[in-house]
């Protein structure tokens, strides 16, 4: 038996999503364990795209279970209308398939208004949300006046709890930000609504993943946005509201640390960032918006363009000690295909200094300027190989290269959106030992 833990490696929309429909063919359960709905994970199935945002990306497989954890803040409308959209296309058919843990933290009306006012308010300064509500809500979450799944669907906890934190809300949108006070009868009739509809997804995640661990079953836990990100290792204060690497699994889907097994970080064979913050090796010119449009670099949650830029293995070396990664999956090679140079950053300068490893300092992150090493392109394309003897030499030798600057094996290249443009060099589900740091 392998637990597999899946995050992002780099500022996040790294294709986690594709890499946990690939692996769910090995797994029994699927869990997410943190985030909301600011995170969108594509998924490419022939030629139907699929975009979810909050149910795990492992529903496309027929009688695997999949849990939105304890971790996660909900949406209920996003969450029925991904269930509908899904039931429309043939998947979900049972609903059976799908649970999600009661004490999981719901996103208000008042969260998204609060998200949006502040962010306008902020000017300049903004740190560059979805607009989703996700950040006020969390912080609803460790301040205890938060609303939880479990109320959403108790309708007297629920109303009782809208009369309580309502006027506070209010009265911070109106005096403080500018905005308009909310409703209280209508938001609880309308999010009565949801609860009554999303009540039969409702359980204990945490009793089910460890009951299927004692079974011997295998579990998938994917996570959302990147490790950049995190909340107390990203670059603060341009991050999300949740701590998005490996440990954060154990927290947000209720389970022990002894049975993760394996930790795969995801990352792009470039790297892109969306909102606000230090980005070291951007691409302010012609190449930057190459990869924008080779990569369909927009966001799936969004639409906003991505920012573009060259690899950075001192931020990837970073993201495998945080997480304590096994392996990387590197996605969006074929991305890559017709350059005659590709520069990789293994170092930074500061000040004439030559940092190695990245800076917990925002300040000295942003006076970082990449030092970069130069590989050959392969000039050729991809995106019809199936094992990794079909790769030009060029690019297999680039793969060499990010394992060597990062320390971390490559066991899986994805080189097109498909399922079947997939490389696996190994299967993480295979060995349930971690190795010695």
């Amino acid at each position: 038996m392998a637990n597999v833990v899946i995050v992002g490696s780099q500022w996040g929309d790294e294709g986690k999503g594709k890499v946990v429909d690939i692996y769910t063919e090995y797994a029994d359960q699927v869990v997410r364990f943190q985030g909301g709905n600011n995170a969108g994970h594509t998924l490419v199935v022939g030629d139907k795209k699929t975009v979810l945002h909050l149910i795990p990306s492992g529903i496309l497989h027929p009688g695997k279970q999949c849990l939105i954890g304890n971790g996660v803040v909900l949406d209920p409308q996003v969450f029925l209308q991904e269930i509908d959209n899904l039931k429309q296309k043939g998947y979900m058919q049972d609903d059976a398939q799908l649970v999600i843990d009661g004490n999981a933290h719901v996103i208000m009306p008042y969260h998204k208004a609060i998200d949006v006012a502040r962010e306008t308010r902020s000017g300049a300064r903004k740190i560059g949300t979805t607009g989703r509500g996700i950040g006020p809500t969390y912080e609803d979450k460790v301040g205890r006046r938060g609303i939880r799944v479990a109320d959403l669907v108790n309708p007297e906890a629920f109303a009782r709890k809208v009369r309580e934190f309502l006027p506070e809300k209010n009265f911070f949108l109106e005096q403080f930000l500018g905005g308009t006070a909310l409703d209280e009868a209508a938001i609880i009739a309308e999010y009565g609504g949801y609860g009554r509809a999303l009540a039969k997804y409702v359980g204990n995640s945490s009793l089910l993943i460890n009951q299927s661990i004692a079974a011997g079953n295998k579990i998938l836990f994917e996570g959302a946005q990147g490790s950049l990100l995190d909340i107390d290792h990203g670059t603060y204060p341009y991050v999300t509201s949740s701590s998005t690497v490996a440990g954060s699994a154990c927290i947000g889907a209720g389970t022990g640390p002894r049975f993760l097994h394996q930790v795969i970080g995801i990352s792009k064979a470039y790297v892109t960032r969306v909102g606000e913050g230090p980005f070291p090796t951007e691409l302010h010119d012609a190449m930057g918006q190459h990869l924008r449009e080779a990569g369909n670099e927009f966001g799936s949650t969004t639409g906003r363009p991505r920012r573009c830029g060259w690899f950075d293995a001192v931020a990837l070396r970073y993201a495998v000690r945080t997480s304590g990664m096994t392996g990387l999956a590197i996605t969006k090679m074929d991305v890559l295909n017709d350059l005659a140079t590709i520069k990789l950053c293994t170092a930074y300068d500061y000040r004439g200094q030559r940092l190695e490893e990245f800076p917990n300092d925002l300040d000295i992150l942003r006076e970082c300027t990449p030092i970069y090493e130069e590989a050959e392109g392969w000039q050729s394309d991809l995106s019809g190989a199936t094992r990794y003897r079909d790769l030009p030499p060029k690019a297999a030798a680039y793969l060499d290269k990010l394992e060597e600057v990062t320390g971390c094996p490559v066991i899986l290249v994805s080189v097109g959106p498909r399922r079947d443009q997939t490389i696996q060099l190994k299967n993480p589900f295979q060995d349930g030992a971690l190795p010695s740091p």
